[in-house]
């Protein structure tokens, strides 16, 4: 009892020790761990791409699993086999087969349709600047008091403007083609990377049942047995609502990219496929990405047919109440069981400190830890024998229930 005592003294102060010296390193210091773990994070990041990719594609795996014989997984589970060998490779040729075939359509059908959107826009500019032009000269002459305004203000900022392109857009521009080699070599990095990745996936999914076992043979063996179930609880809280937001929502916007496609095609929008994809893409992020779509690709059609513009428009808003009441609530339900207000919060604050990544993780990540304080609550309202109900709040404060004395009942 005394040496393992002396043990959770010593691991104590060793990880102050190191909580102290690792906050002056970052505040103060040359910020060597930062570096460290930078290069860490660049050494593992083939691993962390066949982790996410295992993440998202082990529903596809179980999902044949159960369709080819889940009779021979259960008796393979039932023997300790964790899975049956044959019906898992079988599985994860059919993903495969799935995922190759989907880019096989992306490479081969969209991605086309995409580049000659590109090039049209591209061969259409001087006509859409000079449309752009005839706007503004005709709201201006229409405006003599808003024509002399902007006047002064391109008379005030002609001489920044000059001397911006002369200091700063020049140098960059000279420094991003002498960086175009280097954007080549960090291509072909990413792609290896990827392909590592995608076989480190495969073996992911081959085993991840055994993964499973020995990461709570872990977590049972380093803690004790109460804090362990806390702890598997609380991680499959945190998978379940990562797992249904981050899949659900990109299956979401994959649907909604497909209808915008097909609709946009119908209607003889122009740039359908160009807009399809920005729509999509968009619909990612959480309550700002439809607008974040919308808005530009409803300019670009907007500059090509006006009147086609105000369809887009109509067709975009009815799209968005259909997603937002039918097809959303199907597939995500309430995963993240967070209100508007919250879910705005949380995707302001996750842009602004990682841009668009942060945006569509920080709605999931800001959930959990909403289930982790509402827990923590609720644990000290029963404790106080309160009620835990939020409507139980409205009015005045509910008191504590008045617990009686055991002889209460004696005379």
């Amino acid at each position: 009892m005394r040496q393992s005592r002396y043990w959770k003294v010593g691991v104590t102060v060793f990880l102050t020790a190191a909580a102290i010296l690792l906050f002056y390193d970052v505040l103060f210091g040359q910020r060597d761990a930062v570096v460290l773990v930078c290069r860490l994070f660049a050494a593992l990041k083939p691993i962390l791409y066949g982790a996410m990719i295992a993440y998202l594609l082990a529903p596809m795996v179980d999902f044949f699993d159960q369709l080819i014989s889940p009779d021979q997984m259960a008796a393979a589970k039932g023997g300790g086999r964790f899975r049956s060998a044959g019906v898992r490779a079988a599985s994860l040729v059919l993903t495969w087969i799935v995922i190759a075939g989907f880019a096989y359509l992306l490479l081969s059908f969209l991605l086309p349709q995409v580049y000659k959107s590109i090039l049209r826009l591209f061969s259409n500019m001087e006509t859409y600047y000079n449309t752009i032009n005839t706007w503004i000269t005709g709201l201006l002459e229409q405006n003599p008091s808003l024509e002399g305004w902007v006047m002064d203000q391109l008379s005030a900022y002609y001489k920044d403007l000059s001397s911006l392109i002369t200091n700063q857009v020049l140098p960059q521009a000279q420094q991003l083609m002498s960086a175009l080699g280097g954007g080549v070599v960090s291509a072909l990095g990413f792609f290896k990377n990827l392909l590592i990745g995608i076989i480190v996936s495969i073996y992911l999914l081959d085993t991840k049942e055994r993964c499973a076992a020995h990461c709570r043979k872990l977590v049972c063996g380093l803690f004790r047995s109460f804090q362990a179930t806390w702890i598997f609880r609380a991680v499959g809280t945190a998978d379940r609502i990562f797992s249904g937001f981050v899949r659900g929502k990109l299956l979401d916007s994959l649907i909604i990219g497909i209808i915008c496609f097909i609709f946009s095609s119908i209607f003889n929008f122009p740039y359908a496929p160009l807009v399809s994809v920005i729509v999509g893409v968009t619909n990612i992020i959480p309550f700002f990405g439809p607008f974040l779509g919308a808005i530009p690709s409803l300019f670009l059609i907007l500059l090509d047919s006006p009147i086609k513009a105000l369809y887009f428009l109509i067709f975009i808003l009815a799209l968005q109440q259909v997603d937002g009441n039918i097809i959303g609530p199907k597939i995500l339900g309430d995963r993240t069981g967070l209100s508007s207000l919250w879910v705005i919060i949380a995707i302001l604050v996750g842009g602004s400190f990682f841009g668009v990544p942060g945006m569509f993780f920080a709605v999931p990540v800001f959930a959990c830890f909403n289930t982790f304080v509402d827990f923590c609550v609720n644990c000290r309202l029963k404790k106080q024998g309160m009620p835990t109900s939020v409507s139980a709040y409205q009015g005045e404060t509910p008191k504590p229930e008045e617990k009686m004395p055991k002889d209460s009942g004696k005379l």
